[in-house]
Protein backbone atom coordinates (compact mmCIF):
# COMPACT_ATOMS: atom_id res chain seq x y z
CA UNK A 1 0.00 0.00 0.00
CA UNK A 2 1.24 3.44 -0.80
CA UNK A 3 1.63 4.51 2.90
CA UNK A 4 3.77 1.80 3.56
CA UNK A 5 6.37 3.16 0.52
CA UNK A 6 9.34 5.46 1.65
CA UNK A 7 8.14 9.50 0.64
CA UNK A 8 10.38 9.41 -2.91
CA UNK A 9 8.36 6.05 -3.78
CA UNK A 10 5.02 7.76 -2.89
CA UNK A 11 5.54 11.48 -4.59
CA UNK A 12 6.67 9.11 -7.82
CA UNK A 13 2.81 7.32 -7.29
CA UNK A 14 1.35 10.75 -6.73
CA UNK A 15 3.51 12.04 -9.94
CA UNK A 16 1.72 9.29 -12.68
CA UNK A 17 -2.20 10.74 -11.47
CA UNK A 18 -1.83 12.10 -14.67
CA UNK A 19 -1.76 8.37 -16.29
CA UNK A 20 -4.29 7.00 -14.24
CA UNK A 21 -6.75 9.84 -15.26
CA UNK A 22 -6.14 8.98 -19.21
CA UNK A 23 -5.87 5.50 -18.83
CA UNK A 24 -9.92 5.77 -17.18
CA UNK A 25 -10.68 8.16 -19.52
CA UNK A 26 -9.58 5.66 -23.02
CA UNK A 27 -11.71 3.28 -21.23
CA UNK A 28 -14.78 5.38 -20.80
CA UNK A 29 -14.48 6.70 -24.28
CA UNK A 30 -13.91 2.63 -25.55
CA UNK A 31 -17.16 2.04 -22.80
CA UNK A 32 -15.28 -1.07 -21.46
CA UNK A 33 -17.60 -0.82 -18.85
CA UNK A 34 -20.69 -1.69 -20.57
CA UNK A 35 -19.35 -4.77 -22.34
CA UNK A 36 -18.58 -5.85 -18.66
CA UNK A 37 -22.21 -5.67 -17.37
CA UNK A 38 -23.06 -9.11 -18.13
CA UNK A 39 -19.81 -10.33 -16.86
CA UNK A 40 -16.15 -11.01 -16.96
CA UNK A 41 -14.12 -10.82 -20.40
CA UNK A 42 -10.89 -11.27 -21.66
CA UNK A 43 -9.03 -7.95 -23.31
CA UNK A 44 -8.92 -9.60 -26.30
CA UNK A 45 -12.87 -9.93 -26.09
CA UNK A 46 -13.14 -6.52 -25.09
CA UNK A 47 -10.53 -5.66 -28.04
CA UNK A 48 -12.55 -7.39 -30.96
CA UNK A 49 -15.70 -5.98 -29.92
CA UNK A 50 -13.81 -2.46 -30.29
CA UNK A 51 -11.70 -3.11 -32.78
CA UNK A 52 -8.68 -1.47 -30.89
CA UNK A 53 -5.03 -3.69 -30.29
CA UNK A 54 -5.69 -6.30 -27.88
CA UNK A 55 -2.06 -6.26 -26.04
CA UNK A 56 -2.48 -2.33 -26.03
CA UNK A 57 -5.81 -2.27 -24.22
CA UNK A 58 -4.49 -5.17 -22.03
CA UNK A 59 -2.17 -3.03 -20.68
CA UNK A 60 -4.29 -0.32 -19.80
CA UNK A 61 -6.84 -2.38 -18.14
CA UNK A 62 -4.06 -4.36 -16.17
CA UNK A 63 -3.49 -0.35 -14.78
CA UNK A 64 -6.58 0.68 -14.34
CA UNK A 65 -7.13 -2.81 -12.12
CA UNK A 66 -4.34 -2.05 -10.12
CA UNK A 67 -5.89 0.96 -8.61
CA UNK A 68 -9.32 -0.68 -8.14
CA UNK A 69 -11.16 0.02 -11.03
CA UNK A 70 -11.57 -3.04 -12.64
CA UNK A 71 -10.37 -6.10 -11.62
CA UNK A 72 -8.40 -9.01 -13.07
CA UNK A 73 -8.80 -12.84 -12.13
CA UNK A 74 -6.25 -15.78 -12.54
CA UNK A 75 -7.48 -16.14 -15.97
CA UNK A 76 -6.75 -12.18 -17.43
CA UNK A 77 -10.27 -12.11 -17.38
CA UNK A 78 -11.62 -7.95 -16.22
CA UNK A 79 -14.40 -7.41 -14.68
CA UNK A 80 -16.53 -4.62 -12.94
CA UNK A 81 -15.40 -3.13 -9.30
CA UNK A 82 -17.39 -0.82 -7.37
CA UNK A 83 -14.81 2.04 -8.88
CA UNK A 84 -15.42 0.95 -12.44
CA UNK A 85 -19.73 0.69 -11.93
CA UNK A 86 -20.03 4.47 -12.30
CA UNK A 87 -18.33 4.16 -15.57
CA UNK A 88 -21.37 2.03 -16.79
CA UNK A 89 -23.23 4.38 -19.30
CA UNK A 90 -26.86 3.89 -18.15
CA UNK A 91 -25.87 3.29 -14.29
CA UNK A 92 -27.38 5.55 -12.02
CA UNK A 93 -25.12 8.61 -11.67
CA UNK A 94 -22.78 7.60 -14.34
CA UNK A 95 -19.60 9.40 -14.44
CA UNK A 96 -18.57 7.87 -18.04
CA UNK A 97 -19.02 11.17 -19.88
CA UNK A 98 -17.42 12.60 -17.27
CA UNK A 99 -14.29 10.60 -17.17
CA UNK A 100 -14.13 11.29 -20.77
CA UNK A 101 -13.82 14.58 -20.45
CA UNK A 102 -11.59 15.20 -17.54
CA UNK A 103 -8.85 12.91 -19.54
CA UNK A 104 -9.41 14.22 -22.98
CA UNK A 105 -7.12 16.27 -25.73
CA UNK A 106 -7.71 19.34 -24.57
CA UNK A 107 -7.86 18.74 -20.95
CA UNK A 108 -4.54 17.72 -21.32
CA UNK A 109 -3.11 20.70 -23.51
CA UNK A 110 -4.88 23.08 -20.95
CA UNK A 111 -3.10 21.81 -17.98
CA UNK A 112 0.19 21.53 -19.72
CA UNK A 113 -0.11 25.27 -20.07
CA UNK A 114 -0.65 25.77 -15.71
CA UNK A 115 2.14 27.62 -15.04
CA UNK A 116 0.82 30.48 -17.42
CA UNK A 117 -2.07 30.49 -14.92
CA UNK A 118 -0.19 30.85 -12.27
CA UNK A 119 2.03 33.63 -13.65
CA UNK A 120 -0.62 35.48 -14.64
CA UNK A 121 -3.77 34.59 -13.00
CA UNK A 122 -5.81 34.43 -16.52
CA UNK A 123 -7.36 30.89 -17.42
CA UNK A 124 -4.64 28.75 -20.06
CA UNK A 125 -7.75 27.91 -21.81
CA UNK A 126 -7.36 31.20 -23.89
CA UNK A 127 -3.62 31.21 -24.18
CA UNK A 128 -3.91 27.70 -26.08
CA UNK A 129 -7.14 28.26 -27.96
CA UNK A 130 -7.45 31.73 -28.96
CA UNK A 131 -10.84 32.45 -27.21
CA UNK A 132 -12.95 31.52 -23.80
CA UNK A 133 -13.94 28.06 -22.47
CA UNK A 134 -17.70 28.55 -23.04
CA UNK A 135 -17.41 29.96 -26.79
CA UNK A 136 -15.06 27.39 -27.58
CA UNK A 137 -17.57 24.80 -27.00
CA UNK A 138 -20.64 26.56 -28.55
CA UNK A 139 -18.41 26.61 -32.05
CA UNK A 140 -16.86 23.35 -31.74
CA UNK A 141 -19.24 21.01 -31.87
CA UNK A 142 -17.34 17.27 -30.92
CA UNK A 143 -15.94 19.42 -28.11
CA UNK A 144 -19.29 20.86 -26.78
CA UNK A 145 -21.05 17.67 -26.68
CA UNK A 146 -18.03 15.89 -24.61
CA UNK A 147 -18.38 18.73 -22.42
CA UNK A 148 -22.29 18.91 -22.38
CA UNK A 149 -22.53 14.98 -22.20
CA UNK A 150 -19.92 15.52 -19.00
CA UNK A 151 -21.91 18.49 -17.75
CA UNK A 152 -25.28 16.41 -17.69
CA UNK A 153 -23.16 13.57 -15.80
CA UNK A 154 -22.48 15.16 -13.22
CA UNK A 155 -25.66 16.77 -13.07
CA UNK A 156 -27.06 13.11 -12.72
CA UNK A 157 -24.92 12.82 -9.67
CA UNK A 158 -24.78 15.99 -8.09
CA UNK A 159 -28.90 16.03 -8.37
CA UNK A 160 -29.96 13.35 -6.17
CA UNK A 161 -27.38 14.46 -3.77
CA UNK A 162 -28.92 17.46 -3.07
CA UNK A 163 -32.85 16.14 -3.34
CA UNK A 164 -31.79 13.58 -0.45
CA UNK A 165 -30.03 16.40 1.61
CA UNK A 166 -32.46 19.52 1.64
CA UNK A 167 -35.78 19.69 2.33
CA UNK A 168 -37.81 21.79 -0.17
CA UNK A 169 -41.13 21.03 1.29
CA UNK A 170 -41.56 24.10 2.56
CA UNK A 171 -41.56 25.91 -0.63
CA UNK A 172 -44.31 26.99 -3.23
CA UNK A 173 -42.09 27.82 -5.96
CA UNK A 174 -38.42 26.75 -6.35
CA UNK A 175 -36.30 29.23 -9.61
CA UNK A 176 -33.44 27.28 -10.86
CA UNK A 177 -30.84 29.83 -12.12
CA UNK A 178 -28.56 28.80 -14.72
CA UNK A 179 -30.65 25.40 -14.94
CA UNK A 180 -29.67 24.31 -18.35
CA UNK A 181 -32.06 21.82 -19.89
CA UNK A 182 -33.88 21.28 -16.45
CA UNK A 183 -32.53 18.01 -15.00
CA UNK A 184 -31.78 19.16 -11.53
CA UNK A 185 -35.21 21.19 -11.76
CA UNK A 186 -37.39 17.98 -12.60
CA UNK A 187 -35.51 15.73 -10.21
CA UNK A 188 -36.69 18.25 -7.08
CA UNK A 189 -40.45 18.57 -9.02
CA UNK A 190 -40.33 14.83 -9.18
CA UNK A 191 -40.41 14.34 -5.43
CA UNK A 192 -42.42 17.41 -4.62
CA UNK A 193 -45.50 17.23 -6.62
CA UNK A 194 -46.96 20.59 -5.05
CA UNK A 195 -43.77 22.49 -5.99
CA UNK A 196 -43.94 24.45 -9.08
CA UNK A 197 -41.05 25.55 -10.52
CA UNK A 198 -39.10 28.16 -13.05
CA UNK A 199 -36.30 27.07 -15.32
CA UNK A 200 -33.96 30.20 -16.12
CA UNK A 201 -30.90 29.92 -18.66
CA UNK A 202 -29.94 31.74 -21.97
CA UNK A 203 -33.20 31.53 -24.47
CA UNK A 204 -30.86 29.06 -26.38
CA UNK A 205 -30.18 26.69 -23.78
CA UNK A 206 -33.94 26.41 -22.12
CA UNK A 207 -35.28 26.15 -25.52
CA UNK A 208 -33.71 22.72 -25.48
CA UNK A 209 -35.66 21.84 -22.35
CA UNK A 210 -38.97 21.08 -23.10
CA UNK A 211 -38.05 17.16 -23.89
CA UNK A 212 -36.73 16.29 -20.71
CA UNK A 213 -39.22 18.51 -18.61
CA UNK A 214 -41.76 15.95 -20.72
CA UNK A 215 -39.94 13.30 -19.98
CA UNK A 216 -40.22 13.70 -16.01
CA UNK A 217 -43.74 14.41 -16.25
CA UNK A 218 -43.42 18.02 -14.50
CA UNK A 219 -43.67 20.31 -17.68
CA UNK A 220 -46.87 21.29 -16.64
CA UNK A 221 -45.92 22.56 -13.31
CA UNK A 222 -42.50 24.70 -14.66
CA UNK A 223 -42.30 27.56 -16.06
CA UNK A 224 -39.49 28.04 -18.71
CA UNK A 225 -38.00 31.83 -19.33
CA UNK A 226 -34.66 32.69 -21.09
CA UNK A 227 -32.42 35.58 -20.33
CA UNK A 228 -29.27 36.50 -18.57
CA UNK A 229 -28.27 36.14 -15.16
CA UNK A 230 -26.21 38.74 -14.90
CA UNK A 231 -28.99 41.19 -15.70
CA UNK A 232 -31.84 40.46 -14.07
CA UNK A 233 -33.32 37.24 -12.26
CA UNK A 234 -37.41 36.32 -12.21
CA UNK A 235 -39.01 37.14 -8.89
CA UNK A 236 -41.79 35.38 -7.82
CA UNK A 237 -40.29 32.66 -6.25
CA UNK A 238 -39.97 31.19 -2.58
CA UNK A 239 -36.64 30.01 -3.48
CA UNK A 240 -33.88 30.52 -6.12
CA UNK A 241 -31.02 27.21 -6.85
CA UNK A 242 -27.93 27.74 -8.42
CA UNK A 243 -26.05 24.42 -9.01
CA UNK A 244 -22.67 24.89 -10.32
CA UNK A 245 -23.20 28.83 -11.36
CA UNK A 246 -21.09 30.81 -9.06
CA UNK A 247 -17.47 28.58 -9.57
CA UNK A 248 -17.70 30.00 -13.07
CA UNK A 249 -17.31 33.44 -12.00
CA UNK A 250 -14.78 36.04 -10.15
CA UNK A 251 -15.89 38.14 -7.54
CA UNK A 252 -17.63 41.08 -9.02
CA UNK A 253 -19.46 38.68 -11.14
CA UNK A 254 -20.49 36.26 -8.43
CA UNK A 255 -22.09 39.98 -6.65
CA UNK A 256 -23.91 40.91 -9.17
CA UNK A 257 -25.70 37.50 -10.16
CA UNK A 258 -26.33 37.29 -6.29
CA UNK A 259 -27.40 40.89 -5.79
CA UNK A 260 -29.83 40.28 -8.65
CA UNK A 261 -31.37 37.36 -6.86
CA UNK A 262 -31.70 39.12 -3.95
CA UNK A 263 -33.78 42.30 -5.34
CA UNK A 264 -35.68 39.13 -6.61
CA UNK A 265 -36.44 37.92 -3.40
CA UNK A 266 -39.51 38.48 -1.21
CA UNK A 267 -38.78 38.41 2.65
CA UNK A 268 -38.23 34.78 3.70
CA UNK A 269 -36.98 33.86 0.29
CA UNK A 270 -34.25 31.10 0.38
CA UNK A 271 -31.27 31.39 -2.01
CA UNK A 272 -29.54 28.13 -2.32
CA UNK A 273 -25.78 27.45 -3.77
CA UNK A 274 -24.87 24.09 -4.65
CA UNK A 275 -21.32 24.17 -4.66
CA UNK A 276 -17.90 22.47 -2.96
CA UNK A 277 -17.02 24.08 0.06
CA UNK A 278 -13.20 23.91 0.24
CA UNK A 279 -11.69 22.94 4.12
CA UNK A 280 -9.40 25.03 6.04
CA UNK A 281 -6.09 23.56 6.33
CA UNK A 282 -4.06 20.48 4.79
CA UNK A 283 -7.30 18.52 4.71
CA UNK A 284 -7.20 16.58 1.81
CA UNK A 285 -10.56 17.37 -0.91
CA UNK A 286 -11.45 17.24 -4.49
CA UNK A 287 -12.27 21.17 -4.38
CA UNK A 288 -8.76 21.77 -4.14
CA UNK A 289 -8.05 20.70 -7.33
CA UNK A 290 -11.14 21.38 -8.77
CA UNK A 291 -10.03 24.50 -8.33
CA UNK A 292 -7.11 24.12 -10.40
CA UNK A 293 -9.21 23.54 -13.02
CA UNK A 294 -11.34 26.49 -12.70
CA UNK A 295 -7.95 28.40 -12.57
CA UNK A 296 -7.47 27.65 -16.17
CA UNK A 297 -10.68 27.36 -17.30
CA UNK A 298 -12.67 30.01 -16.36
CA UNK A 299 -12.44 33.47 -14.59
CA UNK A 300 -14.28 31.62 -11.27
CA UNK A 301 -12.90 29.50 -8.58
CA UNK A 302 -13.96 27.27 -5.22
CA UNK A 303 -14.39 28.88 -1.97
CA UNK A 304 -14.11 27.99 1.42
CA UNK A 305 -17.35 28.97 3.87
CA UNK A 306 -15.65 32.00 5.03
CA UNK A 307 -15.31 33.36 1.40
CA UNK A 308 -18.79 32.50 0.82
CA UNK A 309 -19.94 34.47 3.65
CA UNK A 310 -17.90 37.56 2.94
CA UNK A 311 -19.52 37.22 -1.14
CA UNK A 312 -23.29 37.01 0.04
CA UNK A 313 -22.45 39.68 2.53
CA UNK A 314 -21.50 42.08 -0.24
CA UNK A 315 -24.78 40.75 -2.23
CA UNK A 316 -27.20 42.32 0.72
CA UNK A 317 -27.48 37.84 2.02
CA UNK A 318 -26.00 36.16 4.79
CA UNK A 319 -25.31 32.63 5.13
CA UNK A 320 -27.88 30.30 7.03
CA UNK A 321 -26.29 27.35 7.24
CA UNK A 322 -24.11 25.25 5.28
CA UNK A 323 -25.69 21.50 4.29
CA UNK A 324 -23.10 18.84 3.17
CA UNK A 325 -24.50 16.42 0.59
CA UNK A 326 -23.87 12.26 0.03
CA UNK A 327 -20.97 13.65 -3.02
CA UNK A 328 -18.19 16.46 -2.90
CA UNK A 329 -20.76 19.28 -3.10
CA UNK A 330 -22.52 20.77 -0.17
CA UNK A 331 -26.08 23.86 -0.13
CA UNK A 332 -24.85 26.86 1.14
CA UNK A 333 -28.29 28.43 2.37
CA UNK A 334 -28.61 32.33 2.33
CA UNK A 335 -31.41 34.81 3.09
CA UNK A 336 -31.81 38.44 2.46
CA UNK A 337 -30.09 40.84 5.18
Amino acid sequence: MTNELPPPAQLMQILFGFAASRAIGVTAELRIADLLKEGPKTAEELAQERGVHARSLYRVMRACASIGVFSEDDNKKFSLTPLAEPLVSDAPGSLRAFAQMISCDWQFQTWAELPYSVKTGKPSFEKVFGTSSFDYFWSNEKAGKVFNDAMTSNSSFSSVAVLNAYDFSSFTKLIDIGGGHGFLLATILGKYEKLKGLLYDMPAIVAEAEKLLQQHGVRDRCEIEGGNFFETVPAGGDAYIMKHIIHDWDDEQCKTILQNCCNAMAEGSKVLVVEMVVPEGNEPSLSKFLDLQMLQFLPGCERTEKEYIALFDKAGLRVTRIIPTMSPFSIIEGERK
